[in-house]
């Protein structure tokens, strides 16, 4: 029987994939996905068929456990919800915020300090900026961020698909080096495996190269020869209103202020998003856009209508995809030294037995995070490894989650913001990007073990 939750995965997963020739939105796999999951998760838990594995490692079994086993599985569906949420409820305040300032026209200030037409130049500037903005206010916010700028400089949609491919690629380089950059660093930050002061040590000239590689490669290709074409009627400095600078600092400062909230608060970062979120929602309340303001204006400008622009299927294709991921995660599926495992951990666990060697497992890690979620992976090696704060491994794992998942487009939440945005094809993304990031990916990881492993010898 738990052959059927996993051929649910393998079907729902191929389903997404194949969106554009099936010509369905991969929202609904993901959606039917993760709700047959765990609905043949709770059939056959209940039938005896199933034990369940929880965040701590708990077992429940309901033939012996009865009411209190199901109170367990209960639990371990909330908990799994309740982390998904975090995640949802910190993209939908990111991407309210960044609605709020395109409503204001506040990119119209960055489109301003961007002067080159040089396709090639254009590409650089947008990649150091994503690199280095993903590190303070996380890649999957500066992809969104970057992606809404790319909507006002590049109008031709061939040419801004690769920009976005690219953006990805910058974005969660970028978020590897900085423990509040990417949803896995933050993860080994909380649990006290790493520093952040030892990330950055460890990981940032890794992730340069991881970026820069790719970009040097792309840069060459004929997509980005020439100069971007603009319309005719191109608006200019006049499309900035009263408020638009004021509404772009403003929004992209109380996005940075989520880590600052964190670290004095120690509350998870959705908090903060919900906060920063109330405040600038709060400004665009009384701020005018307008020397000539009323009432019937105000409509234009609301929060109300920013909401209305958000990507409700692609908070929902989050939602299917973890939680599908996250069955998979509870159900248990072997033993391992006497411990009863969930089928990711077993999964990590079987690799660490047949390949001794712990750099190459990491390597494969960070393939496999650009095809299964890169969350419950690094949560399973955080259970398999015993060892202490800022080790090597850590390190390791945190550029191997990080920039793997640029690998596929679904690989990161980067990647399926992107996605989501712009409408990338998973097989055009397969076909034309692929392939840079993972030379970014296996260059970045050979320059990490050269320093770490035969220069300096580290543990």
């Amino acid at each position: 029987m738990t052959s059927i939750i996993i051929i649910i995965f393998v079907i729902g997963y191929l389903s997404i994939t194949l969106e554009h020739p099936l010509k369905l939105d991969k929202t609904v796999p993901a959606l039917i996905m993760a709700s047959l999951i765990w609905a043949v998760l709770a059939i056959g838990f209940t039938s005896g068929w199933f034990d369940v594995v929880n965040g701590e490692g708990q077992t429940f079994n309901f033939l012996s456990g009865g009411e209190a086993a199901m109170d367990g599985f209960e639990g371990t569906l909330l908990h799994h919800l309740g982390k998904t949420c975090e995640i949802l409820i910190f993209l939908i305040g990111a991407m309210t915020i960044v609605e709020i300032i395109d409503l204001h026209q506040g990119f119209e200030v960055l489109k301003s300090a961007v002067h080159t037409k040089s396709k090639r130049k254009l590409l650089w500037i947008i990649g150091i900026i994503a690199f280095f903005l993903s590190a303070v206010i996380d890649n999957l916010t500066a992809t969104i961020v970057l992606i809404t700028l790319l909507r006002k400089l590049v109008h031709k949609r061939e040419d801004r698909l690769w920009y976005a491919a690219l953006i990805v690629i910058a974005a969660n380089a970028g978020g590897a080096w900085s423990p509040i950059g990417d949803v896995t660093t933050t993860m080994l930050w909380i649990a006290k495996k790493i520093t952040a002061a030892g990330l950055i040590e460890f990981v940032v000239l890794p992730s340069i190269v991881s970026f820069a590689i790719p970009f040097l490669i792309a840069s060459y290709l004929p997509v980005f020869r020439g100069t971007i074409e603009t319309p005719a009627l191109e608006e200019s400095e006049d499309a900035k209103l009263l408020s638009s600078r004021t509404m772009l600092f403003l929004g992209l400062g109380m996005i940075i202020s989520v880590p600052v909230f964190k670290a004095l608060t120690h509350l998870p970062p959705y908090m903060g998003m919900m906060l920063a979120l109330g405040v600038v929602w709060l400004v665009s309340e009384y701020i005018h856009p307008e020397e000539d303001f009323d009432n019937k204006k105000r409509a234009l400008y609301s929060t109300q209508r920013a909401l209305s622009r958000i990507e409700i299927s692609s908070i929902l294709f989050f939602l299917g995809i973890l939680m599908a991921v996250a069955g998979l995660e509870a159900l248990v599926y072997g033993t391992i030294n006497g411990e009863q495992v969930g089928t990711l951990r077993y999964m990590a666990e079987v690799l660490q037995g047949a390949i001794p060697n712990q750099d190459i497992v990491i390597l494969l890690l960070g393939v496999l995070s650009a095809i299964i979620d890169n969350v419950p992976l690094v949560a399973a090696s955080m259970g398999m490894y015993d060892l202490p704060i800022d080790s090597v491994l850590w390190h390791f794992i945190a550029y191997a989650a990080g920039t793997g998942g640029s690998m596929l487009i679904i690989g990161s939440a980067a990647g399926v913001a992107a996605m989501g945005m712009e409408r990338i094809d998973f097989i055009w993304y397969l076909k034309k990007i692929s392939w840079l990031a993972f030379i970014g990916f296996i260059t970045g990881a050979g320059v990490f073990l050269l320093f770490e492993r035969v220069l300096f010898h580290h543990t």
